[in-house]
């Protein structure tokens, strides 16, 4: 939970965060809420019905039914028997599952599944829910090899004679119209006698209507804002203080199917709010969508005042969500930028007034032009890197997006944030990028685009906004176009104000088939039959369902297949290429949007990616295999005229936890004491200075600045379908030229240590241990002595919540940061 080092960061970034007149740049409504401000508390409501409810009790004049549950694989004598469904397990993978029928043309989410029911043993009871068509046990049996958690719903099993009720919460979001089949698997050891004694589907609605009011991380259209719950006819009244040129940021939805009101009234505190002035009067009629409210309150500058949030509807408990709402003042924006503590690196610079951290997917760092590609695949960002510090050899700390994001937002080695596998969780002990900047008065946006690096992973720490991919209703990998839409609109109504924004876009990654024209740009378009051809000769050869549902063959499975393959890389390649090409034309149109708005001198940019991707270097296609260069070895620039010395290029080893620092010191704002990365200015300011001929190492030094090794993991991966080899692991460690690879479990065919010349051979292709056993030793010790201080930051988990009160605890958990 949260640190006293992260409640002092916050308290310091709270005096940061206001302007020279002591008015803070925002006052978010979601910080000051309390229980007491919410009146007209309905005393009655209209409850949901269960999305799906099964008792299996028996029903006089009736026959004990299954009610519509089958076996499906490992179960014997299925049957209902003393009012429970029953039935013995036959091996370790059970399944008892049934079909709905009903409730599915509806917007609404999955909350959770509750079970009561006992089993006689096993350690482990889990769910999980399918689209339309038959059940393919098979392919389910199939999948679940080698992992301990291979559905997404799962609690311990409390083995023994006692009816227990079980709540088990998916980890990610889930649309109920998708929820077709619901599958059971009451234990995970064969020989187990279970009764099921009832089954419940929750849905959100009928969640949301049994609790009191309050805050919550609310998601219409799978875009998720902090949000005010409230239920009609209630009115949430804030009394505040409002600043010098305030506005009201605010958004309004419902998932509601019948019509809701919004009502906003100002009154001067101390008089009836019913009687105040209203300021909006907005109808829903569509649910599950938000639409933009936002509000001038500049005739009431200086005023004290309560601002009543009030909504209607025809039935008592309708719900309504009020997105976002905050009081951002534009003066003390301005002000609050100008009197923060100068960078001392670089005195003088001024701090940005928006920053933007863009991180493409996948992206390989010898496929841009500006890194030595014979192709043109990036000319907007080889400007951008011109007028900018380009880093050279920059090393991802992980080589899948679950993990290596984590480590961008925070500054953490994945070790010590704790995020390895599939459903692992960003600790709420972790100060990301983005709460430092929202605790420093910044709106923050999140575009995320895939579910690794939004809130499933707890990667919504921080942001006021964040957009899953499955907002985005076009199918496919191509997230650049979309989001950037998006982000101009979001930059046009906040461009008065500080803003800090996390772009992430997908382009690079597979399906690798870009938009057109760029899907012509470099595969040739009379090839594409042929190629097609290819790809479905290739799949009968593809073992695992993953990769063969992804085309990804290994490199001995695509020469078993025959193909050639030269001819299946290429095309592979060339569209590869196309679709980095198609995000470069992207960020040059997000540059445009910032130039019309005037924003462009005022924006700091970092560019990185969080991974490169295999094209069987190493036997692989996809990633997060290994640790070797084609994954590990990833760009990163800086740009910003007044911020960021232009034309800087740096053969450095650099690691991505140090893009926070960076970022964190060009905008004068403090470091977390979590980061375990070193900021960029000093080599940057000392590069900018250098006399000719001087040492850039020793000027850089003298700001600072040291050269620190760079570790990049591959962690098992057993949990629930992560990157396989699953019972694999390896260390990376880069130094003074040399790169180290451990691999503390060897596979046949690989050493346990393996040493590369990182600079000669960035891919890993040589190994030259042999030749050099003391530089193994010296890397080997060097490696061990930096994970061990690594994990002398590691985060406490989630569990350790004795320091917080009951308050904060259930703030933490209605954002979705603890569970």
């Amino acid at each position: 939970m949260r640190s006293l080092a992260a409640a002092s960061f916050s308290l310091f970034l709270l005096l940061s965060s206001c302007g020279g007149s002591g008015q803070p740049i925002a006052i978010r409504l979601v910080d000051h809420f309390n229980q007491k401000m919410v009146v007209n508390v309905p005393t009655q409501v209209t409850r949901p019905e269960p999305a799906g409810l099964w008792e299996f009790g028996e029903t006089p004049g009736r026959p004990p039914a299954t009610l519509g549950w089958k076996a499906g694989a490992g179960v014997s004598s299925l049957r209902t028997e003393d009012g429970r469904l029953q039935g013995r397990t036959t091996t370790s993978f059970p399944i008892v599952y049934v079909e709905r029928k009903e409730g599915l043309d509806t917007s609404d989410l999955l909350h959770a599944v509750e079970i009561r029911m006992r089993a006689s043993k096993g350690a482990n009871l889990s769910a999980e829910s399918q689209g339309s068509g038959d059940l393919n046990v098979k392919r389910i049996l199939e999948r679940a090899q080698g992992l301990s958690e291979p559905w997404n719903l799962n609690a311990p099993l409390i083995a023994g004679e006692n009816i227990e009720t079980y709540v088990l919460m998916p980890p990610r979001n889930t649309r109920l119209s998708s929820v077709h089949k619901l599958l059971i698997r009451p234990s995970d050891e064969a020989g187990a006698e279970f009764e099921i004694e009832s089954v419940k589907i929750v849905s959100r609605r009928e969640h949301l209507s049994r609790i009191p009011s309050g805050v919550g991380w609310q998601g219409l259209g799978e875009i998720y804002r902090e949000a005010l719950v409230s239920r009609s006819p209630e009115s949430i009244q804030v009394d505040l203080d409002l600043p010098q040129d305030p506005w009201l940021d605010l958004h309004v939805g419902t998932v509601e199917d019948a019509p809701v009101t919004f009502e906003v009234r100002i009154a001067a505190t101390g008089s009836e709010p019913t009687a105040g002035e209203l300021l909006l009067q907005r109808t829903v009629t569509t649910p599950d969508r938000w639409e933009e409210a936002s509000l001038e309150l500049s005739a009431h500058s200086g005023r004290s005042i309560t601002l009543a949030l009030d909504l209607r509807a025809e039935d008592a408990g309708t719900l309504g969500f009020w997105g976002g709402p905050a009081i951002r003042d534009r003066a003390a924006a301005s002000a609050a930028a100008t009197e923060r503590p100068q960078v001392e690196a670089m005195p003088g610079a001024p701090a940005p007034q928006g920053v933007i951290l863009v991180v493409a997917d996948t992206l390989r760092k010898d496929h841009l032009n500006f890194h030595g590609y014979e192709r043109e695949t990036a000319p907007f960002l080889a400007r951008l890197g011109r007028e900018g510090a380009i880093f050279r050899d920059n090393v991802a700390q992980a080589t899948w997006t679950k993990v290596s994001v984590p480590s961008i937002l925070t500054g953490m080695y994945p070790l010590a944030h704790r995020v390895a596998d599939m459903r692992d969780r960003l600790p709420a002990a972790a100060v990301t990028l983005a709460e430092a900047y929202r605790e420093a008065g910044y709106a923050t946006v999140s575009y995320s685009s895939v579910t690794f690096s939004g809130k499933f992973t707890n990667l919504h720490q921080g942001f006021e906004e964040l957009h899953e991919r499955s907002s985005i209703e076009e199918s496919g990998s191509k997230t650049a176009r979309t989001y950037v839409d998006r982000l101009t609109d979001w930059l046009e109504a906040r461009k008065d104000g500080p803003f800090f924004v996390f772009l992430h876009v997908f382009d690079p990654h597979s399906p690798f088939e870009p938009r057109r024209p760029y899907n012509e740009r470099w595969a040739d378009p009379a090839q594409r039959d042929a190629h097609d051809k290819n790809v479905e000769t290739v799949k009968e050869f593809i073992k695992h369902p993953s990769d063969r549902n992804r085309v990804m063959p290994m490199l001995d499975e695509l020469k078993a297949s025959g193909v050639d393959r030269d001819e299946f890389m290429a095309y592979n390649k060339g569209w590869y290429d196309g679709s980095i090409l198609g995000m470069d034309v992207e960020m040059a149109r997000l540059f445009e949007k910032l130039r019309q708005l005037g924003l462009a001198e005022k924006t700091l940019i970092a560019f990185t990616a969080d991974h490169g991707e295999g094209f069987h270097e190493h036997g692989y296609m996809w990633h997060g295999q290994h640790v070797y260069g084609e994954l590990t070895d990833v760009p990163l620039m800086f740009y910003g005229p007044a911020f960021v010395p232009a034309g800087l290029g740096f053969d450095e080893t650099t690691r991505s936890i140090d893009i926070a620092p960076t970022l964190l010191e060009l905008s004068h704002l403090p470091r977390p004491e979590t980061m375990q990365g070193q900021s960029l200015v000093p080599l940057m300011a000392a590069a900018r200075d250098l006399p000719e001929g001087s040492s850039l190492r020793e000027a850089a030094a003298a700001n600072g600045w040291q050269p620190k090794p760079a570790i990049a993991q591959k962690a098992e991966t057993k949990q629930s379908g992560g990157p396989r080899p699953y019972d694999t692991e390896a260390y990376a460690i880069v130094s003074d030229g040399w790169k180290l690879i451990h691999h503390p479990k060897p596979t046949e065919g690989i050493a346990e240590y393996e040493l590369f010349h990182h600079a000669e051979d960035p891919l890993d292709l040589k190994d030259v241990s042999e030749a050099n056993p003391d530089r193994v030793k010296m890397l080997a010790s060097l490696l061990e002595q930096e994970r061990a201080k690594v994990m002398e930051g590691a985060l406490d988990e989630d569990g350790a919540s004795d320091n917080l009160s009951d308050e904060e605890l259930q703030r933490l958990r209605s954002l979705g940061y603890i569970q």
